[in-house]
C-alpha cells in the first residue's frame, strides 16, 4: 500500500474526516505525472491478474444496502469461488472509514466517490477503467467519471429524490372542508405546497397526524437532507440562470427561496424547531411510517423501508418546489453521487477479480437481478433489469410526461466542511440561536473560501 500518499492525503483532509454525511474522499489529486505513470503501470499489470486467485474488499457506502449486499458477496463466492468481503460503513462515516481502511495493507479494492470533488481527491489511488468491460457495458460515456483523459470511476445506481407523501393523508386533505386545494395534481408550485402544508398544520388534529412534514432532523444521521440535498435546489438554479456546471464563487441567488423551503419544513413539522438538532433519520422515517406526517423529503433509496408499513400505491413523490424557474415543468432531482473505483495499489489478482465481480453485478441475471429486486436500483448499464421501486417509476412517468428532472449539483459542493458550515448555521437558525444572515454567510463565503483550499 503507499501509506506516505495516504497519510498526506488523511492530514490534507483532517478537517473532512469530522463530516457527517455524503460521500466522498480524501487524498490528493491525481494529476501529477507519477500518478499518471501509476495508472498506467496498473492498468497493464491488472491485465494479467487472475481473478479466480485474488479477493474482493468493498467498502460499501450505502447502509441501507448492507444485507443485500453481504447476500450479493455469499452469491458470487458460491457461484465463482471467489472471496467478497463487504463492510459497511456507518451513515455519515464513509469518508473517515475510508480514509482509515486505505492506511492498512488489507486496504478495500473496491470503493467509491462522489464525483468531480471527491475524484480529486482520491484520484491517484484509481485503476484506470478505460478500456475495462464495465465501462463498455455502461448505457451511456455520460456515467463514466474521468480524469486526464482516463476513466478513473463508473456510476452504479441512478437515484431520485424528492417529496415523499402519503396518498392517504393528502387525500384526506383535499377532500376535508379547509382544503383550498382539492387536488393532489395541484400541487405544482412552492405557493400550492405551502398552501397544503400550512392548513394541514393547522387541521392536524382533524387530519390525525402530528404534522405537516417529518421532522427536519440535523444530527448526522439526517442533516444531510437538508445541506446536501435541499441545497441542491438553489445551487441548480443559479448554474441553470448562469449556464454553468460549477463556479469558485457561488452568488447565492436563490438563497431566500432555501430559506422558504426550509421555514416550511421546520414550522409545519411534527416538532418544535427548538428540537430539531437531535432528531434522527430515523425519527424522520417512522413518523412517516406511521402516518404522522403527510411529506417527507427523501428519496427512491428509502423505498425498501417504507414499503414495510405502505403499499405502492399509497406513496408518492413531490418535486422540491422552492418558488424558482418553470415550476409546473419541474421534475424530481435526479443523479448519482455512487461511483465505483478500483484500488490500483491492489494486486493484480485482486484488481482482476474486484473488475470481474463489479462486471457480474451488472451484466449477470443474478446480479442485475439482487440490484433492481432487492437493492431497488436503476443502475446504468446495459444488462439492467427494471427496478420494482415505485418511487422510481414515479420519476419515469413524470419525465415521460415532460417533467424535467432536476439535475445533482451537490456533486460540486466543495467539501464536507462546507457543508458541515451550512449544517451548524441551519442548525442554529432553527434553533433560534442564529439568523439567516449566517446560513448565508456559510453558503457564499464558505464555498469561495474551500474551494480555494480545494485548488491549492
Amino acid at each position: 500500500m503507499k501509506k506516505t500518499h495516504i497519510k498526506r492525503a488523511a492530514a490534507l483532509a483532517v478537517a473532512a474526516l469530522m463530516a457527517g454525511t455524503a460521500l466522498a474522499g480524501c487524498g490528493t489529486s491525481g494529476t501529477n505525472s507519477d500518478t499518471a505513470s501509476g495508472s498506467t503501470k496498473a492498468e497493464a499489470s491488472a491485465n494479467k491478474g487472475d481473478a479466480s486467485k485474488g479477493k474482493v474488499y468493498y467498502l460499501n457506502f450505502k447502509p441501507e444496502q448492507d444485507k443485500a449486499w453481504q447476500e450479493l458477496a455469499k452469491a458470487y463466492k458460491d457461484e465463482k469461488g471467489v472471496e467478497v468481503t463487504v463492510k459497511t460503513a456507518a451513515e455519515g462515516t464513509y469518508e473517515q472509514t475510508l480514509t482509515s481502511e486505505m492506511n492498512k495493507d488489507n486496504a478495500p479494492t473496491l470503493f467509491q466517490v462522489n464525483g468531480p470533488v471527491g475524484l480529486a481527491k482520491w484520484g491517484e489511488f484509481c485503476e484506470d477503467l478505460t478500456n475495462s468491460e464495465i465501462v463498455g457495458n455502461l448505457t451511456s460515456k455520460d456515467f463514466a467519471l474521468e480524469q486526464d483523459g482516463k476513466t478513473l470511476g463508473v456510476a452504479y445506481v441512478i437515484e431520485t429524490y424528492g417529496i415523499i407523501y402519503n396518498k392517504t393523508l393528502l387525500q384526506k386533505y383535499c377532500d376535508s372542508d379547509f382544503a383550498t386545494v382539492k387536488s393532489i395534481d395541484e400541487i405544482n408550485s412552492f405557493d400550492k405546497l405551502k398552501t397544503v402544508a400550512d392548513e394541514i398544520q393547522a387541521n392536524k388534529d382533524a387530519l390525525g397526524v402530528d404534522g405537516a412534514f417529518t421532522s427536519a432532523g440535523m444530527d448526522s444521521s439526517s442533516d444531510w437532507r437538508f445541506k446536501t440535498h435541499l441545497a441542491n435546489l438553489p445551487i441548480y438554479f443559479e448554474y441553470k440562470d448562469d449556464n454553468v456546471t460549477d463556479t469558485d464563487a457561488i452568488k447565492g441567488t436563490y438563497l431566500d427561496n432555501y430559506k422558504n423551503i426550509f421555514d416550511l419544513y421546520i414550522t409545519d413539522s411534527t416538532c418544535k424547531p427548538t428540537e430539531l438538532a437531535s432528531k434522527t433519520g430515523e425519527n424522520a422515517e417512522t413518523e412517516f411510517k406511521d402516518g404522522k406526517a403527510v411529506f417527507f423529503q427523501n428519496g427512491t433509496w428509502e423505498y425498501d423501508a417504507l414499503s414495510k408499513s405502505l403499499k405502492d400505491d399509497e406513496m408518492g413523490m413531490l418535486p422540491i418546489y422552492i418558488g424558482a424557474g418553470d415550476e409546473a415543468k419541474q421534475g424530481l432531482c435526479t443523479g448519482t453521487e455512487n461511483y465505483w473505483c478500483v484500488n490500483n495499489s491492489a494486486s493484480d489478482d485482486d484488481k482482476a477479480a474486484t473488475l470481474e465481480f463489479i462486471n457480474w453485478c451488472v451484466s449477470s441475471e443474478a446480479g442485475t437481478k439482487a440490484m433492481a429486486e432487492k437493492m431497488n436500483f436503476t443502475i446504468p448499464f446495459k444488462d439492467a433489469k427494471e427496478s420494482n421501486n415505485a418511487l422510481v417509476k414515479i420519476d419515469t412517468e413524470l419525465t415521460k410526461a415532460g417533467k424535467t428532472p432536476v439535475s445533482w449539483n451537490f456533486t460540486t459542493m466543495p467539501s464536507e466542511e462546507w457543508k458541515n458550515g451550512v449544517g451548524a448555521a441551519l442548525t442554529q437558525y432553527a434553533a433560534g440561536t442564529g439568523d439567516w444572515d449566517a446560513v448565508k454567510t456559510a453558503f457564499v463565503d464558505g464555498w469561495k473560501t474551500e474551494k480555494a483550499k480545494a485548488a491549492e
